[in-house]
């Protein structure tokens, strides 16, 4: 599908660049897309290896697309997109139910009342019509909240988008015959570092901290919130409040702090560039998400603090309301407003581990339903469905009341654990264990490494007579169940040494059966490898990234290549931000899993040693540089040993609410190759690399 898409990229100031900037890749590996901007400024544009073309919006030719998506937000940046959706109907992306702002930047900004008296008496009646006169006359303003002015963009549109089924029921209410689509907000989770911002308060991870972001502007309730916060310092004297984001000219935030004696309990931060902002919200227990009155909007704010973890309260009206009861706490606009707001900061301040829990879900529930990926792909289906499914895509949410505190439950005490697995059993760890029989110092190595290579061919997908399979660094361990258990048509291995050679190794089971392999000779991270292009479904990579002592992406890069497009790259390594690193970091041990120097043998054969080992983070940056997409990203064993020791660590991590995923002391990791090499040396991985 090739899809036109108006919208407006940063640098300009509207919320929607940041939401196109994030949404747009993830379509875009679904169709081609073109981006149409206004006029007056240079975009930022998309990162490196996103295949997204920009143009000015005047080049714009309905005729050269399957369809066209216009980003409707109610700010003066949209004003090109409204006319050119009214000129070429198709899909609008509808932000805001309200777009009244939108239409007076449309004509009153340009001295046309004629065509915004118009667009009133299209959609209002004879009386809005006169306050319309009125506001002519210089006698009253727009009627802003009175009248939302989107009906003739709905009915024009060949289908609307919205984020929440109250959108969904206002469009109707505008248009009863309109195709509506309601596609989750995609969600942003993004990187903090929780103490340092903590810090910079002079606070630290005791103090209970609630925050307020975003533009300060009347309708986020601040009067309300620091009333509550009143009331809450004197039974919590400890804990503390931020104000982050723009303060509204109509909003004196500083003195309302001052009237309240609130100066020692609450900072207002002010305006913070997004990078810091997100930090801001990490560094929070508790987000108030209030807002009265509303217009349907998604909060990316909110999303983004659902996704930290953090625990929410919202005002439970439009949207809001949509969300899963599970996932925060809905504080009613009534005059019972301030009470209830106290009662759940309260709440959520004298039981953390009620916050924890909240914000558990709360995290949970947005990485399933509003993953980018996820929402690039519902948003293709949509659009190329317009005729064929005019359903919403996501199912509704039903609306109940805000959770009661008593039916959170106690935590309940960990039961004893017992200390020492049994060894890995079943078919197929019989059957590697079948063909080492004959090598004891194998027959060992598969024992203490079982979990991990069971783990492994998990994790591998199955192949068929015409698939392919390359096991780099092949031991011969699991590579007969490539082609016995998995049904590759041809299984080849590869290892180091001098560049050309092929070995041929045959290994025979306990039961009488043979395999028999080629094995190709060449230095992983410096020789060409000796495979064409497109050679193979799958390529196993398993414990070998950590002994290449200088380029990582040549390996990468050319994996890339000897694999089919769409093939599966699975790649194991030791883990250093396991639970078992950081224990030693802790007590001043060197936190590598194997950072010995090793002594040569009676030959002067020295074994290779770990070069480097590598973080999730870093596995995660090597592969995507090198063209993959992850599909997954996981820990597990290494060796076959007790790991309870380490259960301190969790405590630890569970005080500072520092996440426990990912702390196994191997990573697995399987990518599906999507494109060309990004990057050939990331600057994560590389000094003086490409940012």
């Amino acid at each position: 599908m090739k899809l036109a898409v108006f919208t407006p990229l940063n640098p300009a100031r509207s919320g929607i660049s940041d939401y196109s900037e994030s949404l747009l890749p993830a379509i875009a590996q679904h169709a081609a897309i073109e981006v149409f901007i206004d006029d007056g400024y240079e975009p930022s544009g998309f990162p490196d290896g996103v295949d997204i073309t920009i143009r000015n919006w005047r080049e714009y030719r309905p005729e050269d697309f399957d369809e066209t998506l216009y980003q409707i937000g109610n700010n003066p940046f949209h004003v090109y997109i409204y006319e050119t959706a009214l000129k070429h109907p198709g899909v609008v992306l509808l932000h805001e139910f309200n777009v009244h702002h939108l239409i007076t930047a449309a004509t009153i900004s340009r001295d046309n009342w004629d065509a915004y008296i118009d667009e009133i008496s299209y959609q209002g009646d004879d009386s809005d019509v006169e306050h319309a006169r009125r506001a002519r006359r210089l006698e009253a303003g727009p009627d802003y909240d009175g009248i939302p002015l989107n009906r003739r963009l709905v009915e024009t549109a060949k289908a609307v988008v919205v984020h929440s089924q109250f959108m969904v029921g206002k469009v109707l209410e505008a248009d009863p015959a309109a195709k509506v689509r309601q596609i989750p907000h995609g969600a942003w989770i993004p990187e903090v570092n929780r103490h340092q911002y903590r810090s910079k308060l002079g606070i630290d991870e005791k103090t209970p901290l609630i925050g307020v972001f975003g533009f300060l502007k009347p309708y986020k309730r601040i009067q309300q919130s620091l009333r509550a916060m009143k009331r809450l310092v004197r039974v919590e004297p400890r804990a503390k409040m931020i104000l982050v984001g723009e303060e509204h000219p109509d909003l004196p935030v500083r003195r309302m702090v001052e009237d309240l004696d609130l100066g020692e309990h609450v900072r207002v931060i002010g305006y913070a560039p997004i990078e810091e902002f997100v930090q801001w919200i990490g560094a929070t227990d508790i987000c108030l998400n209030l807002r009265y009155p509303t217009v349907g909007e998604t909060s990316g704010t909110l999303l983004r603090a659902l996704g930290l973890g953090r625990a929410v309260i919202v005002s439970d009206v439009g949207a809001f309301s949509d969300l899963p009861d599970e996932i925060c706490f809905k504080v009613p606009v009534d005059d019972t407003e301030i009470d209830i707001l106290f009662e759940y900061m309260n709440l959520l301040v004298s039981r953390p581990d009620v916050a924890q829990a909240v914000g558990e879900r709360a995290r949970n529930h947005v990485a399933s339903e509003c993953g980018w990926s996820s929402v690039g792909k519902l948003f293709s289906h949509a659009l190329s469905n317009l005729d064929r499914d005019v359903s919403p895509l996501t199912k509704d949410q039903p609306v109940a009341s805000a959770p009661e505190p008593a039916a959170v439950e106690e935590p309940t005490p960990a039961e004893p654990i017992e200390t020492a697995e049994p060894p890995p059993t079943g078919e197929m760890a019989e059957y590697i264990r079948a063909y080492c029989h004959e090598r004891p110092d194998d027959a060992g190595y598969v024992e203490t490494h079982l979990t991990r290579l069971l783990r492994t061919l998990e994790l591998t997908p199955p192949g068929g007579p015409n698939d392919s399979a390359l096991e780099m660094g092949a031991y011969m361990h699991i590579t007969p169940a490539l082609a016995d258990k998995l049904g590759y048509g041809e299984v080849r291995g590869c290892y180091l040494g001098p560049h050309g050679e092929v070995d041929t190794r045959k290994v025979s089971s306990s039961s009488g059966e043979t395999f028999e392999c080629a094995v190709d000779l060449f230095d992983a991270e410096r020789d060409p490898y000796p495979y064409p292009d497109n050679r193979f479904s799958t390529v196993l990579c398993c414990e070998l990234l950590e002994h290449l002592q200088n380029d990582p992406m040549h390996m990468v890069g050319e994996v890339n290549r000897i694999l089919r497009s769409g093939g599966t790259f699975i790649l194991s390594t030791p883990n250093t931000c396991s639970l078992r690193a950081a224990s030693a970091l802790l007590l001043n041990y060197h936190p590598g899993l194997f950072h010995h120097y090793v002594v040569p043998d009676e030959n002067g054969v020295v074994d290779p040693r770990h070069a480097r080992e590598y973080a999730p983070r870093d596995v995660l940056a090597l592969l995507e540089a090198g063209g993959f997409s992850i599909e997954t990203l996981d820990t597990g064993p290494y060796l076959e040993q007790d790991t309870l020791e380490y259960d301190w660590v969790k405590q630890i991590l569970q005080r500072f609410q520092l996440s426990e995923d990912l702390r196994g002391d191997a990573i697995f990791a399987v990518a599906k190759k999507i494109g060309p090499v990004k990057s050939r040396h990331p600057a994560a991985l590389y000094s003086g690399g490409e940012k």
